[in-house]
């Protein structure tokens, strides 16, 4: 008779989360994964087959309490330059308090990960899409309230929203100064005007 497991898989997967934020895919042992989950190494086989299927579980688990909550709250607010500073200062708190001990695990992913493994590359270009598209959604809005000047490509401009929130997630890795960080958030925002 197969024992049932004795173990929650959502906590575990959050706890192999942080872990892989700290130290990235290669710097993670099975050993780090046992120790920060509490699970011993066999039930973790068990539970998520590999290393990599705990890390894809990961990735998974980052969108969904990361990019789908700030694609929710870009949709639910009122559509305009004020909102994206608003979205944009939030990630330059997030960051200075989480720089030095946990990186964001889709440019670390990116960076890691992306460019050898096809299930990675797919899970982060939907993770950005979902943002980008957010993003796209409240340029159009706010376009059509009279809130943003209408030029440029709509589709274009969420790319390098994107592309600014992530550069900010790298930059802040290496120096979290929240006043630097913020600065580049204004030069961001200058550009939309």
């Amino acid at each position: 008779m197969a024992r049932t497991r004795e173990f929650d898989t959502g906590a575990a997967v959050d706890a192999a989360m942080s872990a892989f934020r700290r130290k990235g895919f290669e710097g993670t042992s099975v050993q780090d994964l046992v120790d920060a989950t509490g699970i011993g190494r066999g039930s973790l086989y068990l539970a998520f087959g590999s290393k990599e299927e705990l890390y894809l579980a990961a990735v998974d688990r980052y969108r969904e309490r990361f990019a789908v909550p700030l694609a929710e709250a870009l949709r639910a607010g009122e559509p305009g330059p004020e909102l994206i500073r608003e979205v944009f200062v939030g990630l330059v708190d997030e960051i200075v308090r989480d720089a030095r001990e946990r990186a964001c695990l889709v440019a670390g992913a990116a960076m890691e990960r992306a460019h050898q493994d096809p299930a990675v590359a797919a899970r982060l270009k939907a993770t950005t899409a979902a943002i980008e598209d957010a993003l796209f959604d409240v340029v159009v809005r706010a376009r059509t309230a009279g809130r943003l000047p209408d030029r440029g490509d709509a589709s274009g401009i969420a790319r390098f929203l994107v592309t600014a929130m992530q550069g900010l997630r790298v930059m802040g890795a290496i120096d979290p100064d929240r006043d630097a960080l913020l600065r580049t958030v204004d030069v961001t925002l200058d550009c939309l005007r």
